[in-house]
């Protein structure tokens, strides 16, 4: 048995997600917020980003570290940065000539409380 099992789950308080779509529907304005992050997470480039801050220890992750794995230039990088920052997906923070990125826990939990499947498959109306 898993030592980890007592471990909280995040995202699983009211003040950080959100009703999964199979219990009820968004609304517009929650629809247009979601699709946001949704579209920022929709580019390879984008996504490897978020994954490769996530995996950093300490759970963050230099500029300077973000560009080596990539075949795109460094103004190409900052701004796939800026736009998973505007989309609210990690928060930045400027120390002497290097900006540092983190993953927002909160967000993903969001994200992933929206997806969130129920014990029993929904089926298509016929």
């Amino acid at each position: 048995m898993s030592k980890q099992a007592g471990l909280p789950v995040l995202g699983q308080d009211d003040a950080t997600c959100c009703v999964p779509m199979v219990r009820e529907p968004l609304d517009e304005g929650a629809a247009a917020e979601l699709s946001r992050m949704f579209k920022a997470l929709s580019d390879p480039i984008r996504l490897r980003l978020l994954s490769l801050i996530a995996s950093y220890e300490g759970g963050e992750a230099c500029v300077c570290d973000l560009i080596g794995p990539f075949d795109v230039s460094q103004p190409t990088i900052s701004h796939h940065l800026k736009v998973l920052r505007e989309a609210g997906l990690v928060g930045s923070e400027r120390r002497g000539t290097w900006v540092y990125y983190w993953v927002l826990p909160e967000t993903l939990a969001r994200l992933s409380a929206l997806l969130e499947v129920p014990a029993a498959p929904v089926r298509a109306a016929r």
